[in-house]
């Protein structure tokens, strides 16, 4: 029987964000008989490190602070040599820092395969990163994406070839994000959790449930740039608005919502739409990106265009008035992430892509 092969995968930090988790997850998950995982990151500790050390999944840092500066270098260098005291044999980055980071010097090292990932639209990021992203793109042996829309996105944006894409959508950790025993407020609590971040479109959200009369309360779970300006703007509905900093029990703060709002002006395929969905959150999205490959309008949730405050005002209205609508569409959510997002589905899939690459 033949040694398992040892991969890298890689992001720039092991804290609580979507890419992070879905690193994390796979490195713990993969078949240790068909596989050997390191992971790589610019920071060391952060919340998935200790996660992922008891998993006995070795953790090496690269100390990269700017990519202007001269360490830099220095750091690329110590990643070509890991790599080959290592024998890695896959390097695959999960993150636009990474993709800039790693994948050159995987690709200079001449002998793992090397898969970047793209998990957001490419208008998030600077013109300068844009321009450097192609370039990974050419040295890249694949590009993964999380869902249909990025791959079109790639296609007719960016001008990859469909042949060097890989669609794999994220999983949610079933046994963690699930119904469960969910805790009824005695007002109905709208609720998201995201990075307080421009593209998220949280003003949307707190403008909608300004026009919204009655008992409902709204709670914004995250941290993020906006933290300031968002309270600022929610003042005038004072105690009905509560704002709460990044969590690592999202589960559990989820069954305590009744209904999810991701308002989002850009998204690609949302971990935590998914969470939401699978802990049985009746939910509202954007009509953007991969919300509409998670959310059946009408069914799993419901669509509105994004930037409609009167829109998602009026959806939230309906739905605080008919419990058995949240109850319905909450259950639908649930079963369908069930059915076709788990964790095992994702992790089957993303070693398929490294099975396939890896016999070329």
């Amino acid at each position: 029987m033949s040694a398992p092969t040892p991969v890298l995968l890689m992001a720039r930090e092991l804290g609580l964000g979507g890419s992070e988790r879905q690193l994390t997850e796979v490195a713990r998950s993969l078949d240790r008989s068909r596989f050997s995982p390191h992971v790589g990151c610019m920071s060391a500790g952060g919340l998935r490190t200790e996660a992922l050390k008891a998993a006995g999944v070795p953790v090496v840092t690269f100390p990269v602070r700017s990519f202007y500066r001269p360490s830099t270098v220095a750091c690329a260098t110590e990643l070509i040599s890991f790599i080959r005291k290592a024998g890695i044999r896959l390097v695959h980055t999960f993150d636009t820092p990474m993709n800039l980071f790693g994948v050159p010097p995987a690709w200079l090292s001449r002998g793992p395969v090397v898969l970047s990932s793209q998990r957001a639209f490419r208008e998030l990021s600077s013109g300068v990163q844009r321009r450097l992203l192609r370039v990974t793109d050419h040295l890249a042996d694949g590009v993964v994406v999380n869902c249909e829309v990025l791959r079109r996105h790639l296609i007719d944006d960016e001008g990859v070839s469909a042949s060097k894409i890989h669609v794999c959508y994220n999983g949610i950790d079933l046994a963690e994000f699930n119904p469960g025993d969910r805790q009824p407020c005695d007002s109905v609590t709208i609720g998201v959790v995201c990075a307080l971040r421009p593209e998220k479109g949280l003003p949307t959200l707190i403008e909608a449930f300004s026009r919204i009369r009655g008992e409902a309360k709204l709670v914004i779970v995250g941290s993020g740039p906006m933290r300031d300006e968002l309270r600022w703007k929610a003042e005038p509905l004072g105690a009905r608005c509560q704002f709460e900093p990044a969590t690592n029990k999202v589960a559990a703060r989820l069954r305590q919502m009744d209904i999810f709002v991701l308002p989002s002006l850009s998204e690609a395929l949302s971990n935590s739409l998914m969470e939401a969905m699978a802990c049985g959150c009746s939910v509202v999205a954007s009509r953007v990106g991969g919300n509409v490959e998670l959310v059946e309008d009408g069914r799993t949730g419901f669509l509105f265009e994004k930037s409609d405050a009167a829109q998602l005002a009026s959806v939230l209205e309906r739905l605080i008035t008919e419990e058995w609508l949240r109850r319905e569409m909450g259950t639908a959510a649930a079963n369908f992430i069930r059915e076709g997002f788990s964790l095992d589905t994702s992790v089957t899939r993303i070693q398929s892509i490294y099975d396939t690459m890896l016999s070329i």
